[in-house]
């Protein structure tokens, strides 16, 4: 069975941890119809409008 030869040290350690903890803002675009952010790929919630089409119908 194989076992580790060196103990791991901690700075190896926790650099491994790290570098899986890269946060990023999610990516917003202007809609179209009524100019307000959305995300992309999802129906707009001020007007509801999904490419060119109204999909939900809002106030």
């Amino acid at each position: 069975m194989p076992v580790p030869k060196r103990k791991t040290s901690k700075s190896d350690r926790d650099s491994r941890r790290a570098s899986n903890s890269k946060y990023t803002a999610p990516s917003v675009q202007e809609c179209p119809q009524c100019h307000e952010p959305k995300l992309p790929h999802h129906v707009c919630s001020e007007c509801g409008y999904y490419k060119g089409k109204e999909v939900i119908e809002t106030k």
